[in-house]
């Protein structure tokens, strides 16, 4: 329409000048009168001056009548108060201090192994034994001196209680028979380290020798005992976060293979900081009832180090920065009938940030309708339309 109205009024002015003016124009050139011709440019301008007003009347006129505004248009969100918990996020593997592999206290044959993978064994359970040498023999060998010895002592000592015989033959006689017990003993003890028995409760991983294998003290690999039902996270945590990480806080553990998220909480927190990398030890309790959480396995940890009651959140890409490094955002003031309202940009102060919201500490109150898709193409004190 205001187009329209502008070709009509310069078609009008055109005709009004006729070819009349365009002559005269060309007569001046003609005569080469730089006086005449400074003269005409005079009247030209001042024509065109005259013409710029009408124009600007015409303008006014037309945004007097047009209910139609090109006005920016945007969506807001309303600000409210929620509660807001920012989670540290880490890497960390599970672990199990009751995961370990037994090895052969003695050289010898592996004459026999009592279990298979994957059966439930409980605490001191015979697991396997190894080849005694002869040591059985010996033992019974010794345990008949003892007894020999243990007679001797006894007689001797009634004896000399009665005040019969010599002191040094009931000396003798004890000597004797403690020298057969301690032989007895240390035998005993040999014996012990022929079978290998579960130091807990669990279930058998892995057997790495088979019975038949020649093992040698301290270097055969035997078994691999694990128990699942006290796993663990370790990670590493920067010691900026030692005042927020403590014990008891919530965890959120998520396995990426297994595609499954954890609730728990912190168990343990190191009391040393790693002087390589300036960060302490945390240990994350992991229940593993279903049995298919394994040691070693990869763990993304979230730990809650930050709470915040009343938090205003607000969506990170609305946040703009101006020059002299203040963070931005705007607001609409009441709109009106139709929708139409003052777009004010409000100085922010900004917090912490989880996923795509950032907290608002300062510069938002609740309740505040703060200008969400349009935020980047509007101006403080421009007015909008709201497409709510």
């Amino acid at each position: 329409m205001k187009k329209i109205f502008i070709a009509i009024f310069i078609s009008v002015f055109i005709i009004s000048c006729g070819n009349d003016g365009t002559a005269s124009i060309e007569k001046v050139i003609e005569k080469g009168d730089l006086k005449a011709l400074r003269a005409k440019r005079t009247e030209v301008v001042e024509k065109q001056q005259t013409i710029a007003g009408q124009l600007k009347q015409i303008d006014e006129a037309i945004a007097a009548l047009d209910t139609v505004k090109k006005l920016p248009l945007v969506t807001t969100i309303v600000a409210k108060d929620t509660i807001f918990n920012h989670y540290l996020e880490l890497q960390g593997n599970v672990e199990t201090k009751q995961n370990i592999v037994l090895f052969p206290e003695i050289s010898g044959i592996l004459t026999r192994v009592y279990v298979k993978k994957g059966q439930k064994v409980s605490r001191g359970q015979l697991l396997a034994r190894i080849d005694d040498g002869g040591l059985s023999q010996q033992l019974s060998q010794i345990e008949v001196q003892m007894q020999l010895a243990k007679t001797t002592f006894d007689r001797q000592k009634r004896l000399w209680e009665q005040k019969i015989g010599s002191e040094i033959q009931y000396l003798e006689a004890k000597t004797n028979f403690e020298a057969q017990q301690n032989a007895v003993n240390q035998i005993k003890r040999q014996l012990a380290k022929t079978t290998i028995n579960a130091p807990f409760s669990g279930v058998i991983d892995d057997i790495i020798t088979e019975q038949g294998n020649v093992v040698n003290a301290g270097q055969n690999e035997i078994i691999r005992i694990v128990n699942l039902n006290d796993m663990y996270i370790e990670t590493e945590v920067p010691e900026r976060y030692i005042a927020n990480i403590t014990k008891g806080k919530n965890v959120e553990v998520y396995f990426p293979v297994l595609g499954k998220t954890v609730q728990t909480k912190v168990r343990q927190v190191g009391n040393y900081i790693n002087p390589n990398n300036r960060s302490f030890m945390v240990e994350v309790a992991i229940p593993s009832n279903d049995g298919v959480i394994k040691p070693n396995l990869t763990a993304k940890v979230k730990i809650n180090d930050y709470t915040n009651e009343k938090a205003i959140l607000i969506p990170q890409s609305i946040i703009s920065e101006n020059a002299e490094g203040d963070q931005y955002t705007y607001v609409t003031s009441d709109q009106d009938s139709q929708s139409i309202a003052e777009a004010k940009r409000v100085i922010v102060k900004t917090g912490k940030t989880q996923g795509d919201y950032i907290e608002v500490l300062d510069g938002l109150t609740n309740g505040d309708a703060i200008i969400s898709e349009g935020a980047r193409s509007v101006k403080d004190g421009q007015k909008v339309k709201i497409l709510n």
